[in-house]
């Protein structure tokens, strides 16, 4: 026996490179000894007499592109044989403590390899290395090596497997690594499944079609895109019409950089750093004048959804059309994102003209995240491919917390494991009412608790008693024999901010602003515009907006109109007198007012995102009906962002501790204006109304900081107007993390965590 060190290695330290790395530094530095991946992260056992700290100095200077070290721990060991070198050995099991790490997009190394005519992976679509390429959406279990990921039915050739077996080279133990003589194939088919080229001669075909107009379902990474012509109207529409998408913006995939500034955008720093990440997300930026795409991309939008090539398929295709494509999610109306060739073939079979597929199975669905960039600053609206699943640390106080899952809202669903003082959050689903959204949503539980080995003692969900996550939960707890946490929507919205900007579990409280569409408050009614009290433990409501009726329950929530009725009912006498009641008259109104006045399906609510619903009808923007979650207020917000007249007669004072919508109304409709000003007198009204409540309940308790959250937050004009408001405190929102109910289920751990160590 002779006396040895170990270091165990946390982190995101598999599937990066990070072995070999160790392995190459070892020698640089004439090291003896070994390094293996095992369930815990990575393991490297030691000679006596190495110079530690030097050689942990070296660890985190150099580290892979993709590595992130979190922790480093030392421990003796004893050696039953010295080793008499330094070599890589096999993964062990254990218990899991270590990080998957997020799909990547193709590094500059392999996309020199993919158009270099003289190279063997030349034109290959599934080429990759340890900086780069499918993580997430192929693994099946952990550790993270080939038999455990969806290439395990890909033998590797004696090429790869060279490069695989030799730390020396960036291929080494890439799990997906392959050529066109051992790894997937792609294929173009017809509508009847029938195979009409392979291989290159696929992409060839299918970017002929592509020029004429036609619409090709592409299968990627972690599901299955659209693309047609950006630049073509009638391809556009085509797709509009077959997806039964009306105004919904896409996301358009441009060729490169180059492209956009050939448009005349100024594409700075920030941007490119954002376009060309590893997690190349769809970045939302402002409309530029009199550029080259159809006006049906965007239409009524004053920002457009761009992104670059993230794998080889996508830039050997771009390379070949040399224009944008509409790249959009590759799902019929209503149905979820497909995601094996055979639902490909059955969903999208009165949607695309050609199917671009692949022989390698999707493991997990990860749409493409979605990121706003403004003002040198990026704003996270939806969390998946790219991003998930890294792992969040949690703040101070958070230190040997319970394993708890939080199962998130109904709404831009994702769910949230907490391990130890870290959490780590699902991609983005979706509406969980929709059945194969919500079989999706179980079945991606199920393959975590595998992947990771976790094993919750809790599980917390939202309160509202309705919500399928909550059903779900209280099953799920039943049948573990745990408890089940309810938290309420507001308070996990506001908490999500805190544990973003790592407000510590014992510090003070803040006051949360929490703007949205609807949620279960603790008195039993739907909350939708408060003002809270909070820590992590508790929420105390201290006001907000006042209640009003939602005419048809659901149906207020996609038909402008109705909350029009309501809060002109309630706050506008002789509304039926004004000139803009004729934007009512069109419809059943007469019925359900008296609906409302008899309080039959008409539950109330304080919903901020239901009064946008109402002056957008009032201006005429949706006022019969919605496409798509969130399009009046857009609308609103685009038209009211092209005023630049800052006064008007316009306000929402407070009342107590209640917004005065009464005032509001009278004045808004009296106000003769064009709809732009009074559009911005909205926002302007109700940016000062909540930031005088927010000052006025900071003062009262003694709080310096206000934290803001909430779907409705996303609205740049009106948390500009806020934070402006509200200069004089140390005012908080999300970046990193959705502000709507897709950052809902950290929140929801955090509290859970909170009230179990109390």
């Amino acid at each position: 026996m002779e006396n040895g060190i170990q270091l165990r290695i946390k982190g995101k330290v598999q599937g990066v490179g990070f072995r070999p790395y160790i392995w190459q530094l070892a020698h640089q530095c004439h090291l003896y000894g070994d390094v293996c991946n095992d369930g815990e992260g990575v393991l490297v056992r030691l000679c006596a007499g190495t110079n530690l700290s030097e050689f942990i100095q070296l660890l985190h200077q150099h580290c892979p592109p993709l590595a992130h070290i979190e922790s480093v721990q030392s421990s003796s060991f004893q050696w039953q044989i010295l080793p008499e070198s330094f070599t890589i050995r096999r993964s062990g099991e254990g218990r899991m403590d270590t990080q998957v790490i997020p799909d990547a997009a193709t590094c500059d190394a392999c996309l020199q390899e993919l158009f270099t005519p003289s190279n063997r992976r030349f034109h290959y679509p599934f080429t990759n290395c340890t900086h780069c390429g499918p993580r997430f959406t192929i693994i099946r279990h952990m550790p993270y090596d080939r038999p455990n990921t969806a290439m395990a039915n890909f033998p590797l050739c004696a090429h790869c497997l060279s490069e695989y077996q030799s730390p020396a080279d960036r291929r080494f133990h890439a799990q997906p690594n392959a050529c066109a003589q051992c790894g997937p194939e792609i294929k173009l088919c017809d509508g009847l499944g029938q195979t009409l080229a392979q291989k290159e001669d696929a992409l060839l075909l299918a970017t002929e079609q592509i020029l004429l107009g036609k619409i090709i379902a592409i299968k990627g990474l972690g599901g299955f895109h659209l693309a047609c012509d950006a630049t073509n109207d009638d391809a556009v529409k085509q797709l509009r019409q077959r997806k039964r998408r009306p105004t919904k913006p896409f996301a358009v995939m441009v060729p490169s950089i180059g492209w956009l500034e050939d448009e005349n955008i100024k594409v700075n720093n920030g941007l490119k750093a954002l376009l060309k990440s590893p997690a190349a997300p769809i970045v939302l930026i402002h409309k530029w004048a009199n550029n080259s795409l159809s006006a049906a991309v965007a239409p009524e939008l004053t920002e457009l959804g761009v992104m670059l090539p993230s794998n080889p398929l996508q830039h050997l295709l771009m390379a070949k059309v040399k224009r944008p494509l509409i790249m959009t999610s590759g799902n019929a109306s209503g149905k979820p994102p497909v995601l094996t060739e055979a639902d490909a073939f059955t969903d999208l079979a009165n949607v695309a003209d050609f199917w671009l597929t692949h022989n390698r199975d999707i493991v997990q669905r990860a749409d493409d995240s979605l990121v706003r960039y403004h003002d040198g600053q990026a704003e996270m609206l939806r969390r998946a491919r790219g991003y998930v699943p890294d792992a969040l640390a949690l703040p101070k106080g958070f230190e040997n917390a319970p394993s708890i899952l939080g199962l998130g809202a109904d709404l831009k669903n994702t769910f949230c494991l907490l391990r130890g003082n870290s959490a780590v959050m699902s991609q983005h689903f979706g509406d969980l009412d929709d059945m194969d959204i919500c079989q999706q949503y179980q079945d991606t539980i199920t393959l975590f608790e595998s992947i990771y080995r976790f094993i919750p003692s809790v599980i917390v969900g939202d309160m509202h008693p309705n919500y399928v996550s909550y059903r779900y939960g209280e099953t799920l707890a039943q049948q573990r024999q745990i408890p089940f946490i309810k938290v309420q929507h507001h308070h996990a919205h506001i908490a999500a901010v805190m544990v973003e900007h790592g407000l510590p579990l014992d510090g003070s409280k803040v006051i949360g602003l929490a703007l949205d569409g609807l949620g279960y408050g603790d008195d039993n009614r739907l909350w939708g515009g408060e003002c809270l009290l909070v820590d992590y433990n508790t929420s105390q409501h201290l006001g907000g907006l006042p209640p009003v009726a939602l005419p048809g329950g659901e149906l207020a929530s996609r038909q402008p109109w109705r909350n029009l009725l309501a809060h002109w009912l309630q706050f506008v006498p002789q509304w039926q007198q004004q000139e803009m009641a004729l934007q009512l008259k069109e419809f059943p109104w007469q019925g359900l007012q008296k609906a409302i006045q008899r309080g039959v399906n008409s539950p109330v609510a304080s919903s901020v995102g239901r009064l946008f619903d109402a002056v957008a009808a009032a201006l005429g923007i949706c006022t019969a009906a919605t496409s798509w979650e969130g399009e009046a207020a857009c609308q609103l917000e685009a038209l009211a962002s092209q005023c630049d007249v800052m006064t008007h007669p316009v306000s929402m004072p407070l009342i107590g501790q209640q917004l005065d919508l009464k005032t509001f109304w009278q004045q808004w409709v009296a106000y003769q204006a064009p709809k732009v000003q009074r559009a911005h007198a909205f926002h302007v009204a109700l940016a000062q109304g909540f930031a005088e409540l927010a000052r006025k309940s900071a003062h009262q308790y003694g709080i310096h900081r206000i934290v803001l959250s909430g779907g409705v937050i996303h609205n740049q004009l009106l948390r500009r107007l806020l934070v402006s408001n509200l200069n004089e405190f140390d005012v908080l929102y999300a970046k990193q993390l959705p502000m709507g109910d897709g950052g809902l289920s950290l929140g929801q751990v955090a509290i859970a965590a909170a009230r179990l160590k109390v």
